[in-house]
């Protein structure tokens, strides 16, 4: 008997923990298990045959909101193909309304909830070929009949087996760990929130495990722990763990601020920096709306905890937002969006609440008057208090900050434009609209051209010389792309005999310049003083930028001068 244990991901860089669970677990079962990974941007035809090309008796799929109407497509497919080949289904999307989910796919099985020990049952009883009666959390088809064997209590997480022998195929791509499962919070819109508590894996097991992806030289760890620091004790003595080694390899945390207390800040205020990297859900700062959803913080207690992690300067911030939330409107979004805005974290999600089978939210939809796709991933279409349109305008908005925000290579263009509007909003939407009407939305265009759009847009909508603009955008450009070459529309003064007699001063003077390939270029406008305090002071002034290095930029104007190598 042989099962192909597949994954449809959402990106390629992204990896699937719960089939290698699943393998892992029933590792000592004499039966041949393989895990195949895929994404939803990969060809339909080309998973069917590399999955069929296995010959397997049974193809068990993990599913999610971004990947079940993929799935569907392939257990199709498959099935007309061979219909002897059998189907299970598992996740978070099946764990709920299953026995719709079985009425209306071409699922053999389903497995609700937890899915390791319903698993381990459910293939003993098929290699032994007996009864699926006593399997619980199994929805299976008996002749016309639907069977359901009961729910399955919560395992004990100790009895996990570590997921992860062989790391050869996941070279490059986020390696996704987990340390716990619960949540201690109730939020309405969670999946989480429909299993009370939090259990912990054995802190030491923890610790062997980490050490193992550490030496394997993993790059970056993603704990998909829902609230990683609910634990005081428990976090700490993780992250001390973790400061502890030399490592390149980074871990990612989804965390609650509000809940960060004084011992914790101290100690994460000496992490080695880019070791470890948050995820904060701050969702809306509208109180009111914030008690809607059963999330009893002040974003006043999230913010005074993220500006003392941002002061450390050594632990990136990712920080989420949730347009749709009941009760929230267009202006009370757009509030949210700049008082988080104020905070400048690294980087800024902007989601739309999806409608999750089995939440609250499902259950309270109709009293907030939340209309949602009824297809995956049930996002919101609109409520009582925000349209249709407004809905589309805040996704121009997410796009753009995604893109330029996100990107961190736009940040002083950003700061060029975002003070000459009343608010951060105010100015990614106005970028946002403009996107729309140039039709960029609907192809696709090119590097250079998301630097150029700056160009366009500061002429036609703002409407003043561009000049001094494009000085900011050469900078920005040159910091992350190819120093030789400039796209046309930016302007170079090009001086080949200053280039050369630099060279031959710096081998005949003290001048401190920390790298042997260089790139010099000359500004209309001190760049520098621009990035510390967004003034413009116009003249001439020559950077040095690192070939090899981004952001690497040494200011070389005076040793020009000293040198009277200017003319």
């Amino acid at each position: 008997m042989k099962v192909v244990l597949a994954a449809v991901n959402s990106k390629f860089i992204h990896s699937n923990l719960a089939v290698r669970y699943l393998k892992e677990y029933t590792s000592d079962l004499s039966y041949e298990c393989e895990v195949m990974e895929f994404s939803i941007n990969d060809r339909l035809e080309k998973i069917v045959e590399a999955i069929i090309s296995e010959k397997p008796t049974l193809v068990a799929f993990s599913c999610y909101i971004w990947n079940m109407y993929f799935v569907e497509q392939l257990s199709s497919i498959i099935k007309l193909i061979d219909s002897n080949v059998k189907i299970l289904y598992g996740g978070p999307e099946v764990s709920y309304d299953s026995i719709e989910t079985m009425k209306n796919s071409r699922a053999d099985y389903i497995i609700e909830g937890e899915g390791e020990e319903s698993y381990r049952d459910f293939i003993k009883n098929l290699i032994e070929e007996k009864s699926f009666k006593t399997v619980r959390g199994l929805y299976y088809r008996e002749k016309d009949e639907i069977i359901y064997g009961g729910a399955r209590e919560l395992m004990d997480l100790d009895k996990l087996v570590f997921p992860y022998t062989d790391l050869d195929d996941l070279n490059d791509k986020i390696v996704y760990y987990e340390a716990s499962r619960g949540c201690p919070f109730n939020c309405k819109y969670c999946l989480s929130s429909t299993i009370h508590g939090v259990r912990f894996l054995n802190i030491e097991k923890v610790k062997v495990d980490l050490k193992f992806l550490i030496d394997k030289k993993v790059r970056l760890v993603k704990f998909v722990d829902r609230t990683f620091n609910c634990s005081s004790k428990f976090a700490m003595d993780i992250w001390e763990y973790l400061m502890s080694f030399d490592t390149k390899t980074t871990f990612h945390f989804e965390i609650s601020a509000d809940i960060l207390r004084d011992e914790q800040l101290e100690l994460l205020s000496k992490a080695p920096k880019g070791r470890f990297q948050f995820e904060i859900g701050v969702q809306t700062t509208n109180n009111e709306v914030l008690r809607n959803i059963n999330r009893f913080v002040a974003f006043k207690q999230i913010k005074e905890q993220v500006d003392k992690l941002k002061s450390f300067g050594n632990i990136k911030q990712h920080l989420d937002l949730i347009a749709g939330l009941p009760g929230e409107n267009f202006e009370s979004f757009k509030k949210s969006f700049n008082d988080l805005y104020s905070i400048e974290p690294d980087e800024i999600q902007l989601g739309f609440l999806k409608v999750l089978k089995g939440t609250d939210m499902k259950e309270e939809a109709e009293k907030w008057g939340i209309v949602h796709s009824p297809y995956t991933p049930y996002e919101v279409l609109r409520t009582n208090d925000i349209n249709y349109e407004e809905i589309i305008i805040l996704k121009r908005v997410e796009e753009m900050v995604d893109k330029y925000y996100n990107s961190n290579k736009f940040n002083n263009i950003i700061g060029f434009f975002v003070h000459r509007y009343n608010t951060p909003f105010d100015f990614y939407l106005a970028l946002g609209m403009f996107f729309h009407n140039k039709g960029y939305f609907k192809r696709n265009i090119s590097s250079v051209d998301y630097y150029k759009v700056f160009v366009d847009f500061y002429e036609e909508i703002i409407g003043e010389n561009s000049s001094i603009l494009k000085e900011i955008i050469k900078f920005d450009y040159l910091s992350f792309n190819r120093k030789k070459w400039l796209p046309e529309f930016l302007y170079r003064e090009t001086d080949k005999s200053l280039d050369r007699n630099l060279k031959d001063a710096v081998k005949k003077n003290n001048i401190s310049i920390p790298f042997e390939r260089y790139h010099l270029e000359k500004f209309n406008i001190d760049i520098l003083a621009f990035m510390k305090n967004k003034t413009i002071n116009e003249g001439n002034y020559y950077l040095i930028f690192d070939e090899d290095t981004d952001n690497n930029i040494i200011d070389i104007t005076n040793d020009l001068v000293r040198l009277n190598l200017l003319k």
